[in-house]
């Protein structure tokens, strides 16, 4: 094809401008979960301050809002479509399951005008339009030995809606039923009940998993990321110093692992440093990995004694 100077140069012009045209539209796709947390998203973190040595990861960070607030915040892989961990701020609880509420997707992660209220799951199979960047409930549905684990268990919060905001198909991964029902839950039920009684003030908890590049396939896609580990940490600077020993030691910050497996699932408990150094040799973190800013020690704080491994 030949054109005059005068138009080739404009067709040039505007097809460069329709290529940064389209790189804006990339760019802004899911804006509001790429840029940096608002204030009342950073409330969920110790010191306002996300785990550091995940930088470098393609993930998208998610403040999730149910009802027009805030309940917690997720970084979310949405190539394998499962959390990396949720963030959340414990509520002092009687440990009960809140019932009967449905699953939600988050609409941010798919669309530039998507909104920020995590919206439940629909009822007709019209999921189409989101699945590429999360999970769906059909995922979920032939995983014969799978459950759909929470990180931010509805058994660590009080307020119903903060319950509800935990069923979100971003706050969930792939759990083997024996270490969901059995040993995982007897760490979160432990955690729950020393929380309940021994921290005065806010306790900040991060929950996450590592995976090992195994997969749950539909349709022959691969569709989510298979846990290896569940981890979780938590950092209450304000606790109960005579609470007894064998529960003071363990405060105001400590971690614990384990297996998602069916056998050989045991959780096992240890300082936040010694759980850190475990995510170093067996996941993607970075050397300067740290999941609670200056490892829960409070400034001008003269406990750091109590963090050493």
């Amino acid at each position: 094809m030949h054109c005059g100077d005068a138009v080739c140069f404009a067709m040039i012009v505007y097809g460069a401008y329709q290529a940064l045209a389209c790189l804006l539209f990339v760019l802004m796709a899911g804006a509001e979960v790429q840029e940096n947390l608002s204030p009342e998203c950073k409330q969920f973190l110790y010191m306002g301050t996300l785990p550091r040595g995940l930088e470098e990861q393609p993930f998208k960070k998610i403040c999730q809002f149910y009802d027009g607030k805030p309940r917690f915040v997720t970084l979310y892989d949405t190539v394998s479509h499962i959390p990396v961990y949720s963030a959340y701020t414990f509520k002092r609880s009687d440990g009960m399951k809140r019932v009967y509420v449905p699953w939600m997707y988050e609409p941010q992660l798919s669309t530039v005008s998507g909104s920020r209220e995590m919206q439940q799951y629909p009822a007709e199979d019209v999921h189409r339009g989101f699945e590429d960047a999360q999970a769906v409930l059909d995922d979920y549905s032939d995983t014969v030995i799978f459950e759909r684990g929470q990180l931010n268990p509805d058994e660590h919060q009080a307020d119903p809606d903060d319950k509800a905001a935990t069923y979100t198909l971003t706050n969930v991964v792939p759990q083997v039923r024996e270490f969901n029902i059995g040993p995982w839950k007897n760490h979160e039920n432990t955690i729950r009940k020393r929380l309940n009684n021994y921290c005065r003030g806010t306790a900040y908890v991060v929950t996450g998993v590592t995976t090992s590049g195994h997969t749950i396939r539909r349709g022959n896609i691969n569709r989510l990321g298979i846990p290896t580990y569940f981890w979780s940490a938590y950092c209450c600077v304000d606790f109960d110093h005579n609470a007894p020993f064998s529960e003071r030691s363990k405060l105001p910050v400590f971690a614990a692992y384990g297996l998602n497996n069916k056998e050989n699932n045991k959780v096992q408990e240890m300082s936040v440093q010694q759980l850190e150094d475990f995510l170093k040799r067996v996941t993607y973190v970075g050397s300067s990995f740290q999941i609670f800013y200056d490892n829960c020690v409070p400034p001008n704080s003269d406990n750091s004694a109590l963090h050493q491994p």
